[in-house]
């Protein structure tokens, strides 16, 4: 199950695994991923408003454990969504092993 280190607000709901943004403004965004050891490629994308905005892959056939980082700053209006999508392959341990990471750079 995922654990919420800091939550501020309670912008993200731990249920459906969406932070929704409180009031417009620029947001920054990351997220780390590891895939699981079976010759296979993983693509993470992070989702705002339904929309891929960026993606990170590994796939990568001879290491035991590759993992998958991106980072970005989006325009965010309020009650604008964003979450995580495994588009494609296997994370390790399903997403117990992966970080995402958000939070309000500049308010407008």
């Amino acid at each position: 199950t995922a654990q919420v280190l800091v939550n501020i607000g309670n912008h993200f709901d731990l249920t459906s695994s969406i932070f929704v943004a409180p009031r417009k403004g620029i947001y920054s965004f990351s997220f780390h991923v590891v895939k699981v050891y079976n010759r296979q490629t993983i693509q993470v994308s992070l989702m705002q408003n339904g929309y891929p905005v960026i993606s990170a892959f590994a796939g990568d056939q001879d290491v035991t454990r590759e993992a998958a980082s991106n980072g970005v700053l989006l325009l965010m209006e309020r009650e604008d969504k964003v979450h995580l999508k495994l588009e494609r392959g296997n994370l390790m341990g399903g997403w117990k092993y992966s970080t995402f990471s958000g939070f309000l750079v500049f308010p407008l």
